[in-house]
């Protein structure tokens, strides 16, 4: 059975979205979790030159971890941890080298033990850059004694 989610739309207690926005490789990649509430999550990310490949667009394994940090957030946003088991990830267009990366990340089915997210990252144009359909795994355990 799914957990009951506000109908308000509102964000999720301040001291979860803390916690995941103070991920450390979101930190030094320089990822920025905007919001998370029950079932949605949006983070951004600028395309500096420590993010670039050798041909000069973002790496995708930048362009992954935008994602997948998406993909933590929206996963955990109903406060019982949740651990991924599965991410299939499509880079569609590159990232531009100074370009501001949004993902957006939406739940698609939970259960009391699976759920299944659809995440989407945009260049500033609106063009889709990448997106990941990814399963997780969700445990018994509050965030509050994770």
């Amino acid at each position: 059975m799914a957990d009951p989610a506000p109908d308000d739309g509102a964000d999720v207690d301040p001291a979860l979205l803390a916690r995941l926005a103070a991920d450390p490789l979101a930190v030094h990649l320089g990822i920025e979790l905007e919001q998370v509430r029950p079932g949605y999550a949006r983070a951004s990310m600028t395309v500096g030159p420590h993010l670039l490949n050798a041909v000069g667009t973002a790496h995708g394994g930048a362009t992954m971890a935008l994602l997948d940090v998406v993909h933590a957030a929206v996963s955990n946003s109903h406060g019982t941890v949740a651990v991924a088991q599965d991410v299939h990830t499509e880079f569609l267009h590159p990232g531009r080298p100074g370009e501001r990366l949004v993902a957006e990340g939406t739940e698609l089915h939970r259960s009391s033990r699976t759920a299944v997210y659809r995440i989407d990252a945009r260049g500033e144009d609106g063009r889709l850059v990448g997106t990941a359909l990814a399963r997780v795994f969700r445990t018994d355990r509050p965030w509050g004694t994770a």
